[in-house]
């Protein structure tokens, strides 16, 4: 199958021409994103965490320091997590308040993240977070040691009830609206890298994202 199959929480009652569910576009907007952001239920409360994180194949990896509130949570029987990424692509502006709204791809996921133990998955999970935030960063800079190891915790989310929303285009004006004298249309915006700012101690050359 070349798409992530349909499920209750990957439905949506509106809109759902904006929902997707292949692989490739799920894939490339992980790859293009920085930044998860995890919910998940502790202590009876509802909390947010936002992390870096990094996939392989069809599991996303996130981190975190193995006396985190989230990693004590899912410890032994595992984490049910809901998991999302976000690109904004642009700003959308109309002439009413209402047709206001944003372009944007976003992937939701859903599912029992699991703890990692085995320590070859442990350490793949590791670099390929390091390797999401610059291309093959793994390689060029120093491993963990077995102490930094065991402060941290991996969690996996194997990707199964996950779906795509997004929207594109221009805005959608109420047709006795048109004419009239606001300013409408799309704003674009992109992430782009800044000029790498070494650190005092730095040496060779930083990397290109």
């Amino acid at each position: 199958m070349d798409s992530y199959p349909q499920s209750p929480l990957t439905t949506s009652m509106r809109s759902p021409e904006k929902l997707t569910y292949d692989h490739a576009t799920v894939h490339a907007i992980l790859d293009e994103g920085y930044i998860c952001h995890v919910a998940y239920v502790a202590d009876g409360l509802p909390r947010v965490l936002p992390t870096a994180y990094g996939r392989i194949g069809h599991t996303i990896y996130i981190h975190g320091s193995t006396g985190s509130r989230a990693f004590l949570t899912g410890r032994d029987e595992g984490l049910d997590i809901s998991l999302s990424v976000t690109l904004h692509d642009g700003v959308i502006l109309s002439t009413s308040w209402f047709h206001h709204s944003a372009n944007y791809r976003c992937v939701i996921a859903h599912g029992r993240a699991r703890t990692v133990t085995e320590p070859d998955e442990k350490w793949a999970g590791l670099a390929a977070i390091v390797d999401a935030l610059a291309p093959e960063r793994s390689l060029q800079s120093r491993e963990p040691t077995t102490k930094e190891l065991a402060q941290t915790a991996v969690l996996a989310l194997d990707l199964e009830s996950v779906s795509v929303r997004s929207r594109s285009g221009g805005p959608n004006d109420d047709p006795d609206d048109i004419g009239s004298p606001y300013w409408a249309g799309e704003i674009p915006l992109r992430l782009v890298p800044g000029a790498p700012r070494p650190a005092p101690h730095a040496h060779g050359t930083p990397p290109t994202l």
